[in-house]
């Protein structure tokens, strides 16, 4: 459940993802985002990230850096991490965009490698700070999901739809089970530690997806 900045509940969390040239719904509450303004947010938000830290980051420094008031963030954004996430998904998508090339294979493992270089990058602290908040702070967990997981899951789930169209992959492929099974292994290995993430690490996961996608469908 959302809040309000006086500690009221909301009834629902809102979309943030946005499609194309408009937004996929328009918030309940204020008015549309101006794109200017809130390029200014996300950048502020990624650069303090960077420089103090998950933990160290508030609305507050946000609004001060990015000339904007707090109110403004919390009428565009539900809360901080919704806030942080996106700044984060918005800077990979446009260091990182989700490969196109013709070659499912190609893609698949490109797609792993550039995860994997994300999580052992300079940012990867930032995202296993967020990984960590989602195992105990549940509107965080919800922000992580709506903001990152979906919209990520939905552009890789395109683009392979994509090779089903163009007759590279079968037709009744799962791609539900496929995200599953191409990004279940790292996160995983993420949260658990028992050993690291490695471009060879990448390159046998989508080596085992591939044959199994190639072979038998999903």
């Amino acid at each position: 459940m959302l809040q309000d900045l006086n500690g009221r509940s909301q009834p629902e969390y809102l979309p943030l993802v946005r499609e194309g040239g408009d937004e996929a719904a328009q918030r309940g509450r204020g008015r549309p985002r101006d794109e200017v303004a809130r390029g200014r947010i996300l950048t502020a938000a990624l650069e303090i990230l960077e420089e103090a830290g998950f933990a160290n980051t508030t609305a507050d420094a946000i609004a001060e850096r990015a000339g904007a008031s707090k109110a403004t963030i919390y009428r565009w954004w539900p809360n901080k991490g919704a806030v942080l996430i996106e700044a984060l998904r918005e800077q990979v998508a446009q260091e990182t965009p989700f490969p196109d090339t013709g070659d499912v294979a190609r893609d698949i493992r490109e797609q792993l490698s550039d995860f994997i270089a994300l999580l052992t990058g300079r940012r990867g602290r930032i995202f296993k700070a967020f990984i960590a908040a989602a195992q105990s702070d549940a509107e965080f967990a919800d922000a992580f999901r709506q903001v990152w997981i979906r919209p990520r899951r939905e552009q890789a789930q395109a683009l392979l739809r994509k090779h089903i169209v163009e007759g590279r992959l079968p037709a009744d492929t799962d791609l539900e089970v496929v995200m599953d099974a191409i990004y279940g292994p790292i996160y995983f290995r993420l949260l658990a530690g028992h050993a690291p993430l490695t471009a060879e690490f990448a390159e046998g996961i989508a080596t085992m997806a591939l044959q199994a996608l190639l072979n038998s469908g999903v």
